[in-house]
């Protein structure tokens, strides 16, 4: 078993990227609710994550959504970032919010539509070269609502075709992580609706091509864990868009409806050291804060996974693997639960203290003013956001 102290060496390694657009305004698809104090530009979002990583000192890049994030000059917006302490992180573009993808974007029967959707991923490769970003995060709406609405068969040929030409478009050192959602906003079929088919574009694509696991993205019971296990053991876990959901939607802050998922998930990655620096597996949240604080709850979605992180490196490796060898199911289970139970807090507040922070990273930034300058700097202008 791990000591503390290896505990707290470990997590010093996993780093944990915020999305620049949990910083906008967000809403449910009925209604965008406008909270104070919001970014009005791709810059303040970074300020605001800025803030979030000074206060956990584990958030150190930002994903940025384009066009939601569109600049003239992304080298200046990628040295604006590092003067602030964070930089650029994964590229998302947007292919889901123009009528043209009302029917699909690079699955679109019209060639002259996927011709535009597969130029903005080509768009959004250049902006990684730009901006020094490693990773082109996609995820497509593209589906839909009715038998026979489109051939299912030419739609996947249609996105191995995008998905191609984009992929010998990437310079050597990017990754093309590709994201699936098993229903939502398409009804009957979406065009990547499981890490099955992901991967099998993936595996077509090359070794760059990896699969994209959202926790939110699938339907109720599913063992996401068994699918990161089996993506771990091929070497095709890109990464996480970490987030939580009940029913459906999910945007909620990441472990708040079964925390016990999220350590479950995060069992499997301590397991083969894939949360160290060294692994290939990005640690991103995807999370838009509709009702709670924006800055505060990435915080706090930071924390949660820390928290996951930490009690599963307390699980006892060696009486785990005895126990499965014996037989013995119900120890090794119960190895599992000790470890769920372990309180992890205080060793996180240790951690943060060694690391010259706050232990409270919450209470610290309530306490910085932070939030009420910017009320007061932003109160005019346009506040960011993805619309009503």
């Amino acid at each position: 078993m791990n000591s503390p102290a290896d505990v707290k060496a470990e997590l010093r390694q996993l780093m944990i990227e915020t999305p620049s657009w949990a910083y906008g305004n967000s809403g449910t698809r009925f209604k965008v609710f406008a909270q104070k104090g919001v970014a009005r530009s791709p810059e303040e979002k970074l300020q605001d994550a800025a803030q979030v990583n000074k206060f956990t000192g584990v958030a150190p890049s930002v994903a940025i959504h384009i066009p939601w994030d569109r600049v003239d000059d992304y080298a200046a917006l990628q040295s604006y970032a590092q003067s602030l302490g964070v930089s650029i992180g994964a590229i998302n573009p947007n292919v889901f919010q123009e009528d043209d993808y009302r029917l699909g974007s690079v699955c679109n029967a019209d060639p002259a539509i996927r011709r535009k959707a597969t130029d903005h991923l080509l768009e959004c490769v250049e902006i990684g070269v730009q901006t020094g970003s490693t990773i082109l995060s996609l995820w497509f709406s593209d589906g839909t609502n009715y038998p026979g609405q489109d051939d299912i068969q030419a739609r996947q040929e249609r996105l191995a075709e995008a998905l191609h030409e984009t992929y010998q478009a990437m310079p050597s050192n990017m990754r093309m992580l590709l994201e699936y959602k098993f229903f939502e906003p398409s009804f009957y079929t979406m065009d990547v609706p499981d890490w099955g088919t992901s991967l099998l574009h993936c595996l077509a694509l090359g070794e760059r091509a990896q699969v994209l696991v959202d926790t939110g993205h699938h339907a109720p019971g599913t063992n996401i864990e068994f699918i990161v296990a089996n993506l771990l053991r091929v070497k095709r876990l890109g990464g996480f868009h970490f987030n939580s959901r009940f029913y459906a939607d999910d945007d909620l802050i990441v472990g708040a409806a079964d925390p016990y998922q999220l350590f479950r998930i995060m069992n499997e990655i301590v397991a083969v050291g894939a949360h160290r620096t060294e692994s290939s597996v990005a640690f991103m949240l995807d999370q838009c804060h509709n009702l709670e604080a924006k800055i505060p709850a990435e915080i706090r979605s930071v924390m949660n996974v820390q928290e996951a992180t930490a009690k599963a490196l307390f699980v006892d490796r060696s009486a785990l693997t005895k126990a499965q060898t014996d037989g013995d199911v119900l120890e090794a289970n119960g190895i599992l639960i000790d470890a769920f139970n372990t309180d992890v807090r205080p060793l996180l507040a240790e951690l943060r203290e060694d690391m010259g922070l706050d232990p409270d990273p919450l209470s610290a930034y309530r306490r910085s003013g932070y939030a009420e300058k910017i009320i007061e700097e932003r109160a005019t202008g346009t506040a960011a956001g993805w619309g009503a």
